[in-house]
């Protein structure tokens, strides 16, 4: 379905085309009410690309939480059970 609804975007080719060909970024309406100039947005819009090629748009937390084993998920989860199930009969 397609909207009669014009919106700008940024188009950022990718460097290495062995997965991606291109990033397509929708430009917030009120971008240009902001002064903000059309070189502003593609160095903006590359950098924004940079960064989550290079893997720095995650956390370090949320990173180090996603390469964790699912053997350790499974540990972690048991443990809870056994506290919980212990917790409750002894009171």
């Amino acid at each position: 379905m397609v909207k009669g609804i014009s919106k700008r975007v940024v188009v950022v080719d990718s460097p290495d085309r062995r997965f991606f060909e291109q990033a397509i970024f929708i430009v917030r309406s009120d971008a240009a009410a902001e002064g903000v100039t059309a070189r502003e947005l593609v160095e903006e819009a590359r950098r924004v690309a940079r960064s989550y090629a290079n893997g720095r748009h995650h956390r370090r937390v949320g990173r180090l939480w996603r390469d964790v084993s699912p053997a350790v998920y499974t540990m972690l989860g048991a443990a809870a059970v056994g506290l919980t199930w212990l917790t409750v009969t002894l009171v």
